[in-house]
């Protein structure tokens, strides 16, 4: 799944470019040859035909009563008003003298000044800087550092000692000091190599290690951290702690050791409570060899009619902390869906799983168990709008099957708590100009074109909805998920930059056109003071303007707000079937409010009118509701200043949906269901009509084969452009193939049609909406046709689809047949989270229908599931051929690779740098830090691909909740 990535242009965002020149340089006078060092750093904005620039003149070496900066200008560039020092321009060589209250300089001070000038043919930047009349031959670089002590391998216990230890080198001077550090607390100090030091008496924890290096003209450089964990002793580790059992059957739970032990060790298994359980083995060994592999406790219920028990079994063994594990036995008539959603449940919330970070009391659910994983989220312990979701619905089911509804009211508190921006995390929204609501920059296909330029000359329509919501909800902030947050704070932003561990950090990734991959973003933070990055922090990467300010930026994933509705939905049908509609009923009225918000999704982007838009000038701004297309695009943004005394803010919609995003059952829910319909003026409204377009707009999007194709557009490429002669359309909006995301393209993947079909299926099961059947009638026989179910757990669904030819343009009163709009499936796969989905779609249609096939293949697909289970979920290995782009630079010829533009450079707050040689691993360094990552260089090195099995949550969750809703749906 990938999430969106708009051009995020605002009032005050961003620079129409720019050059930037970070040299340092060692000039030498003729007196003071041994004793002058300095830095100077020359940076530019750009206009049409001018320029201005920034100079910054450090001195490292010894103290000036005076300075003279001299350079020659390569491309005629002319200086033509100037500050902070005096200017003198011969031909091409140029001379900036100190003022009197600027030219003392002691060691390690720094002073700037700058000037407004001309371009000549171009406009390079200098290269042969001098000072006080000297050329500087030399360059001052950073030293290097490593850290070779703790290693993330490592196991300690409390309280633990902990060696530290580190290289490093300096290669124009010399290492004056290495300063070891936890987070932020300074551990040691060492002034010789080599460089050493010991933290003592270390409390359990999880810790990040760092060393920092200083050279002898104080400049640092940070190592990539360390992950080590500290456990309170040696540790046996039993998973799940809570399992159910069904009266005369049988349960497992697995057992490892926590760290490697020196010998063999024996582990006994004794139990507490009911007669009735009994755990086979009684006891296990480990070994320094397999210490890490579970091994599988059998725990058997007496098959005897009576009352049911419950029983602890405890793992133990000398010198180690005890592990237990709580069975209780249920009904013999429990159905075994019921049973298989619990050990599924038991799993993902079992703290020794890892598939939550928990703060205070609070849950935020990981991407995934792994850290090493790339696909939409670039790190796994970044998590996700998604997630959350996910996380609600799996908490809705276990309120459907348990009637405990406290877990599901603490996901929604964890969405409102990190997922949703706060008021103090938007500031600046008082500032917001509905008639105005962005300014337009135009989207391009390659990041190459980037940063687009703020386009102030275009016109953009007026936000309806604005003041209708601040009326409903008394608030000009916005209530949605923002899509991406770094858990763990991997990259080090904190929150707004704020240079700590504070995390969850929002962060944001995909910004630049519809080429731009995961492996081709660059990470920035969702608050960008300009304390990172380049000297405009991260903004002028993405948008051009001629200044920019210090601002916030959110991107909404609509689909899993829209999810979040969908759950609360069914949340609020299940707990009044139980006679605890009230327990539900206060987040149930939150979904409602966030559903509100989402009908920014429907919108064009900039608010134009919806229909033939060719031209950004010409195609017109829109008034009212004509800017409404009512589908559920790929996004929608908001931003704005950080400064309260000037405030300003903007919102944009998106003007590209996607079949995989359209969510009938929401759009019902917000428009008709008492608990779920929205309370602003107009918004049940929107969603009545949204409701009718969804579904005219599947059925535009059937092939003849019965898969849904791509989507449509406002604008497009993005930029309101002309498409083909003879592009098919939806209501005036051009047919997309491949809507928003072409590598790879986002009509490719199949789990697209499994996650949309799933919510028309519901829809259908709800309210028997005919429309719906039809499309339903058509895909679930193409979709069966394609899935193989085996013995022994074997199956495989479609992977990825091909597409061939258009829709007929549509026509409401007389839809065209499609006769030339096809699709094959190109290939299969084991992908748990894509069958889980697919088989939740066929028991939703099968309930609705009676479909006797449908139900018989969901249930295949369920007990093929089950297994492959292992102690942290259900999970197939996974080989990752993908994974060769960690290293791959910014290629011309293949526009591939992380594009960064000639000039640019910055660095990430741990130092690695950022320029046009980037790559996506020089960008994001702690990678090479990952336990997983040797077998990534050995592929990277020649070797074979590297193969994972990975824990998503989401997908775990789509597993869990499948099992559910067969109980929900047939007992």
């Amino acid at each position: 799944m990938r999430s969106p990535h708009p051009i995020q242009a605002g009032v005050l965002p961003l620079v129409a470019s720019s050059v930037v020149l970070a040299a340092l340089l060692v000039p030498v006078p003729p007196a003071l040859a041994a004793d002058v060092a300095c830095s100077v750093t020359y940076t530019t904005n750009d206009w049409d035909t001018g320029f201005t620039a920034s100079v910054s003149l450090r001195n490292d070496g010894a103290a000036l009563d005076s300075w003279q900066v001299g350079w020659t200008f390569p491309d005629g560039q002319k200086v033509q008003q100037g500050w902070s020092a005096t200017f003198a321009q011969t031909g091409a060589a140029v001379t900036a003298t100190n003022l009197s209250y600027n030219g003392h300089l002691g060691t390690g001070a720094s002073t700037s000044f700058g000037f407004n000038g001309t371009k000549g043919s171009a406009n390079r930047p200098p290269t042969d800087f001098s000072v006080n009349g000297s050329a500087c031959t030399g360059a001052n670089k950073a030293p290097t550092v490593s850290l070779t002590s703790p290693t993330s391998t490592g196991t300690y216990y409390a309280p633990a000692t902990i060696p530290l230890a580190a290289t490093a080198a300096d290669t124009d001077g010399t290492v004056s000091k290495v300063e070891f550090y936890a987070g932020d607390t300074l551990l040691a100090t060492d002034t010789a190599a080599p460089f050493e030091g010991s933290w003592g008496n270390v409390p359990a924890g999880t810790y990040s290690i760092t060393a920092k290096a200083y050279d002898n003209k104080n400049a640092s450089t940070t190592s990539n951290p360390v992950s080590v964990k500290v456990l309170s002793g040696p540790t046996i580790v039993a998973t799940p702690a809570t399992a159910q059992v069904k009266q005369g059957g049988t349960t497992t739970f697995g057992v490892t050791l926590a760290g490697a032990p020196t010998s063999s060790v024996t582990v006994a298994i004794a139990k507490t409570g009911s007669s009735d359980l009994t755990a086979t083995p009684t006891s296990l060994t480990f070994t320094p060899a397999n210490w890490n592999v579970a091994q599988n406790v059998t725990v058997s219920s007496a098959d005897n009619g009576g009352a049911l028990g419950s029983a602890t079994f405890t793992a133990s063994s000398n010198g180690y902390t005890a592990a237990t594990v709580t069975v209780s036995e249920i009904s013999a008539s429990t159905s075994d869906y019921q049973v298989e959603f619990l050990k599924q449940y038991n799993k993902i919330k079992d703290p020794n799983n890892g598939y939550f970070r928990k703060f205070g009391n609070i849950l935020v659910p990981y991407h995934s168990i792994e850290t090493l994983m790339v696909e939409a989220p670039d790190y796994g312990h970044e998590t996700t709008s998604e997630a959350f979701s996910y996380y609600l619905w799996l908490e809705a089911s276990y309120g459907q099957i348990t009637g405990d509804w406290t877990p599901f009211n603490a996901a929604w508190t964890s969405i409102e708590t990190y997922a949703i921006p706060s008021a103090a995390d938007q500031p600046g929204n008082s500032g917001y100009n509905a008639s105005k609501p962005a300014t337009y920059a135009a989207e391009y296909p390659s990041p190459k074109s980037y940063p687009s330029q703020l386009q102030t000359g275009v016109a953009v329509g007026s936000d309806p909805i604005a003041a209708e919501l601040k009326a409903a909800y008394g608030s000009p902030d916005v209530y949605g998920m923002h899509w991406l947050l770094d858990v763990d704070n991997i990259y080090k932003f904190g929150h707004c930059e704020d240079g700590t561990n504070t995390a969850p950090a929002f962060i944001n990734t995909f910004q630049r056109g519809s080429q731009e991959s995961v492996w081709e973003t660059v990470t920035q933070p969702s608050c960008d003071v300009l304390k990172f990055g380049g000297k405009n922090g991260y903004l002028d990467l993405f948008t051009g303007d001629s200044s920019y300010a210090k601002q916030w930026k959110y991107t909404d994933a609509p689909d899993a707000d829209a999810r979040a509705v969908q759950v609360a939905f069914q949340a609020e049908k299940w707990a009044a079937a139980q006679g605890k509609g009230s327990d539900v009923a206060a987040v149930v009225k939150k979904a409602s409010k966030m559903g509100d918000y989402l009908r920014y999704s429907l919108f064009d982007k900039y608010f134009k009118k919806i229909g033939n838009c060719v031209n950004p000038s010409s195609c017109p701004a829109g008034s009212g509701k004509d800017s409404e297309h009512y589908l559920i695009s790929w996004y929608y943004a908001w931003g704005g200043s950080m400064d309260s005394s000037s405030a300003w803010a903007w919102r944009i919609g998106d003007g590209a949906a996607h079949q995989g995003y359209q969510n009938p059952l929401a759009a019902y829910a917000l428009s008709a269901d008492a608990g779920l319909k929205v309370t602003s003026a107009t918004g049940a409204s929107d969603w009545a009509t949204s409701l009718g377009r969804q579904m005219e707009f599947l059925q535009w999007l059937q092939s003849s084969e019965g898969g849904l194709a791509g989507g449509a557009t406002n604008s497009w490429e993005g930029q309101y452009g002309t498409p083909p002669s003879g592009t098919p359309t939806f209501y005036g909006m051009f047919y997309d193939q491949a809507p928003v995301w072409h590598d790879p393209p986002s009509n490719q993947w199949f789990g697209f049609q499994t996650w949309g079909m799933e919510r028309i299926a519901e829809y259908y099961q709800a309210t028997k909406d005919a429309r719906a059947k039809k499309i339903l009638d058509k895909w679930v026989p193409w979709a069966i046709a394609g899935t193989t179910v085996g013995a022994g757990g074997s199956f495989q669904v479609p992977s990825d689809l091909t597409w061939s030819g258009a829709p007929d343009t549509w026509n409401a009163t007389s839809p065209g047949g499609n006769t030339g709009l096809h699709v094959t499936v190109k290939n299969y796969s084991t992908d748990v989270g894509v069958a889980a989905s697919l088989s939740k779609t066929l028991l939703y249609y099968a309930s609705g229908s009676g479909n006797a096939q449908a139900k018989t293949v969901g249930e295949q697909l369920l007990t093929a599931l089950s297994a492959n289970a292992d102690t942290q979920g259900i999970a197939v290995p996974e080989t990752r051929t993908d994974y060769n782009r960690f290293d791959d630079a910014y290629n011309a010829t293949t526009d591939q690779g992380p594009y960064v533009p000639a000039g640019w450079t910055g660095t990430m707050p741990n130092g690695d740098p950022i320029n046009a040689s980037s790559t996506f691993t020089s960008m994001r360094s702690f990678y090479k830090n990952d336990p997983q990552w040797p077998k990534v260089q050995s592929y990277l090195d020649g070797g074979a691909a590297p193969t994972f099995t990975y824990h998503r949550f989401w997908a775990q969750s789509e597993i869990a909740t499948a099992f559910a809703a067969h109980v929900a749906l047939f007992g």
